[in-house]
């Protein structure tokens, strides 16, 4: 049995020229919501029912009116909680067998209820970030090093000349 990591009810949405007042207004009022406030921004039904809007939703509308405001198109696709590890490695961008030799070394947390693999998505989002976060330091420190090592010096001026 076949499961793909995303739903099969995945859309592409384009904004349009008409709406894109509308856009940039819904954009301005959701980023105008101070991240320290109790009080959540909220949907109003036709009744006059209020639904408070909840952090992620919040986070994904805004997101969404952005692009669309900037003449982006936005595809919303619904991803499995629990990837396998083949989903998983398709996420991450690297082989199947590179997954699992990270799930076996520990950096993401998998669970093994049988003889497969599995793996929270929360779980690849947060081991993105972080590996985000580390290629960042490591190429601040090479620059820190470059400049200090005066290689940025050598680049000043124009390139030398052809032999």
């Amino acid at each position: 049995m076949s499961r793909s990591a995303a739903g099969t009810d995945a859309r592409t949405y384009v904004g349009t020229h008409d709406d894109e007042d509308l856009y940039r207004a819904f954009a301005r009022v959701l980023a105008a919501v101070p991240e320290s406030t109790t009080r959540r921004p909220a949907l109003v039904a036709a009744d006059g029912t209020e639904m408070p809007l909840p952090e992620q939703l919040h986070e994904v509308l805004l997101q969404v009116a952005q692009a669309l405001q900037s003449g982006m198109g936005v595809n919303v696709a619904p991803l499995n909680a629990i990837l396998t590890t083949q989903e998983a490695a398709e996420y991450l961008g690297v082989s199947r067998p590179t997954i699992v030799r990270m799930l076996d070394a520990g950096d993401i947390p998998m669970s093994r209820p049988g003889r497969h693999r599995y793996v929270r998505l929360v779980d690849l989002i947060d081991y993105a970030e972080r590996a985000r976060v580390a290629r960042s330091d490591i190429l601040d420190e090479m620059a820190r090093e470059a400049e200090e090592a005066g290689l940025y010096d050598l680049l000043a001026g124009p390139p030398p000349a052809a032999c």
